[in-house]
């Protein structure tokens, strides 16, 4: 397993001769269900599609977006857009995902997530409409249509 000691040293490409492994993203998590299980999941959206509906994780969650771009948005964080190159994480737990889909209208768009779940927990589970109202003053602010 690789760690921040073992990529010491290593050039821009996360390698001694700028070949091998890369550092993309080191995230400490807030915490890992007791017992979690670990699953890759690649997910691929068609043009303009709109992702998952509002949902939840039991444990954290970390990705790479590998074509296209995906529009981003947790609890508490603005929406952004992670494009092909770039990685995400979200904590799980209660922390609400509220938008992972397809940012472009004319491209395919495709990432791969790694998510830790709590045992007999789903990997996913959405959030109800009456729990979303509950908590709209904990999403970020909307982005203005101009």
């Amino acid at each position: 397993m690789l760690d921040n000691d073992a990529m010491s040293g290593v050039d821009e490409h996360g390698s001694r001769d700028g070949t091998g492994p890369r550092m993309l993203a080191d995230v400490k998590p807030p915490f890992v269900p007791e017992g979690a299980s670990a699953m890759t999941v690649v997910v691929e959206w068609p043009p303009g599609h709109p992702g998952t509906p509002p949902h939840r994780h039991s444990g954290p969650c970390f990705g790479y977006v590998t074509e296209g771009a995906v529009r981003w948005e947790l609890e508490g964080e603005p929406e952004r857009v992670i494009t092909a190159g770039e990685t995400f994480w979200e904590p799980g737990g209660d922390v609400i995902h509220y938008q992972n889909g397809n940012a472009l209208s004319e491209t395919p768009a495709k990432y791969v997530v790694i998510m830790l779940s709590a045992p007999g927990q789903p990997m996913l589970t959405l959030v109800e409409e009456e729990e979303l109202a509950k908590r709209a003053h904990l999403r970020a602010p909307r982005p203005s249509a101009d």
